[in-house]
């Protein structure tokens, strides 16, 4: 079963990181936000990409291509006139991973659109976004896609507040304060995704954000189910979120590792 992730975007909220490589590409413990996004799918067995390029796609690329190498312990010699290498010690990914240029200022409807050509015939695939991580558990969420009878599973989260609530008064006199819960939010979409070939219908342009208007339709048809994640997520728009997990991974205890080194 194959994974598509779409990894094509801009990133102009985290433009700090984002003018220099694709967000995707931007690292946390000194390893790309998609590896470790990857690293999660390929801990339960999925190990088969598509990687929806756009932004800065030879960035991405180009990290694919070297791979070996940069995991890999070698020796060039150049003595004698020689250029040889040795590997002394390799550490490869059971991965198959397809880089599509899905175009420069496509949506992620139109990216979708693009690369429906490399999906296995009639089979479902997994479907996120390149700038997210989480705990969340991917064979159950596959079997929740398969009951569900739906063509498009989306995880949903309760999204983290920076901010307390006001129980308040017209006249501005405030009855109680307590900070924000995690609760007390709404369900959004966090990504993690299954999806039914059937989804690529709905999608009729380049132009089309997948979570407007393809999506709305998709619900308006009964087609879509959420699957409620409890557990750890979270997003890196900005400087301030690649900050926090950053600080996360480096305390050795990162909700989103689930895979062993």
């Amino acid at each position: 079963m194959k994974t598509v992730i779409l990894a094509g975007g801009y990133g102009t909220r985290i433009s700090e990181e984002s003018r220099l490589r694709p967000k995707p590409m931007v690292e946390i413990g000194g390893k790309p936000i998609l590896w470790h996004i990857m690293k999660q799918y390929s801990h339960y067995g999925f190990n088969d990409f598509i990687i929806c390029c756009g932004y800065m796609q030879h960035v991405i690329k180009e990290y694919f291509a070297n791979y070996f190498l940069y995991n890999s312990d070698v020796t060039f010699d150049f003595t004698g006139g020689r250029n040889e290498m040795t590997v002394h010690r390799e550490h490869t990914e059971m991965w198959k991973v397809s880089l599509i240029d899905t175009g420069r200022d496509t949506m992620t409807g139109g990216r979708i659109r693009r690369i429906a050509r490399y999906l296995d015939d009639g089979e479902p695939f997994f479907l996120t976004y390149g700038d997210g991580v989480s705990d969340v558990n991917i064979p159950e969420l596959y079997e929740y896609h398969k009951k569900s009878g739906g063509i498009l599973t989306m995880s949903c989260v309760h999204p983290s507040s920076r901010f307390g609530n006001l129980d308040m008064e017209d006249s501005g006199h405030v009855k109680s304060f307590r900070e924000k819960r995690v609760e007390d939010s709404g369900w959004i979409n966090a990504g993690f995704m299954v999806a039914e070939p059937e989804v690529l219908r709905y999608i009729e342009r380049d132009d089309q954000p997948f979570e407007r208007e393809p999506i709305e339709r998709i619900a308006a048809d009964g087609g879509l189910n959420a699957f409620r994640h409890e557990g750890f997520w979270q997003c890196m728009d900005t400087l301030r979120e690649k900050e926090l997990l950053e600080r996360l991974w480096k305390s050795g205890e990162a909700p989103w590792k689930v895979w062993s080194d």
